[in-house]
């Protein structure tokens, strides 16, 4: 049993096996990676995986996304994100911070590439990221350039459907060109701005069974769920769940939420982690 089904399909727990930090120093480095990576025609041939829970770590330094990540792998969390304000914040050193302290969990870095495919994802991939993200509304070209570069480094590629206008059709498009996993996600700014106007708020939820049953690889829901409906989302699915505000991070402020985050993880995680295996995509 290789390190992506250990996580993917048997073995959820954190450090069941793993990468050792990677970079220039290590020549192995591109052998190793793609000996631990199994790519998209694994799910191809899976009807169902168990699930994951990721926690994103949107916050503005080391230190404290460090404080954090040791929080959430003693509670069970499975995926570690490098969220985007970490790495505007702190660059590729972030992720690599994250490696060096957990060299056997799983890393998502979530730069949201829009250009410069190939070469963002091998500066993820060097600095020791499993998995980056590439954005839907990029060129197609770039989204095929970044699946190209997990191929070449042995990482995952996540396509975020954020924005795009069919929301549905552009989860299919993500995995015709190659990505592992599709992203449903509606923005912050949007949320925010139709709160503020007094108008609908979309949810995630609205089109996630749509959006599970069009594609054949795991889907994730982002954006604006609370706790509870986080948690329920393998029951539409999409065994991916993310954690992130208000339960994890300040929803109005790049830092740690305050109050026990530590045991109110430990039981998202037992209830994630009960679903058993979750049927995946459209052949389910």
């Amino acid at each position: 049993m290789d390190y992506w089904s250990k996580y993917r399909v048997t073995d959820l727990s954190p450090g069941a096996s793993g990468l050792s930090p990677a970079g220039e120093s290590d020549p192995d480095y591109r052998e190793r990676r793609s000996e631990c990576s199994i790519l998209s025609p694994f799910f191809l041939s899976a009807k169902s995986v168990k699930p994951i829970v990721q926690i994103s770590l949107d916050l503005t330094n080391i230190p404290e996304a460090l404080e954090t990540a040791r929080m959430a792998v003693r509670a069970g969390v499975d995926w570690l994100e490098a969220g985007t304000p970490l790495i505007i914040a702190e660059g590729m050193n972030g992720v690599r911070a994250l490696r060096a302290e957990f060299p056997q969990v799983p890393i998502v870095a979530d730069l949201k590439t829009m250009d410069g495919g190939w070469l963002e994802a091998e500066l993820m991939a060097r600095a020791g990221a499993n998995l980056v993200v590439v954005m839907g509304q990029a060129h197609r070209e770039t989204i095929e350039l970044v699946v190209r570069a997990g191929k070449d480094f042995g990482v995952e590629v996540m396509g975020d459907n954020l924005g795009m206008a069919d929301m549905v059709q552009g989860a299919r498009l993500l995995e015709e060109a190659g990505c592992d996993y599709v992203i449903h996600h509606i923005s912050y700014d949007l949320r925010t701005v139709l709160r503020e106007q007094g108008r609908p708020v979309p949810s995630p939820l609205d089109q996630l069974r749509e959006v599970v049953q069009a594609v054949r690889v795991p889907v994730q829901a982002v954006g604006g769920l609370s706790v509870e409906q986080a948690i329920e989302t393998p029951k539409y699915g999409a065994p991916l769940v993310v954690l992130g505000a208000p339960l994890v991070i300040d929803a109005k402020a790049f830092r740690t939420a305050e109050g026990d985050v530590e045991a109110a993880l430990r039981q998202i995680c037992e209830r994630v982690h009960a679903y058993g295996d979750v049927p995946v995509g459209k052949e389910s």
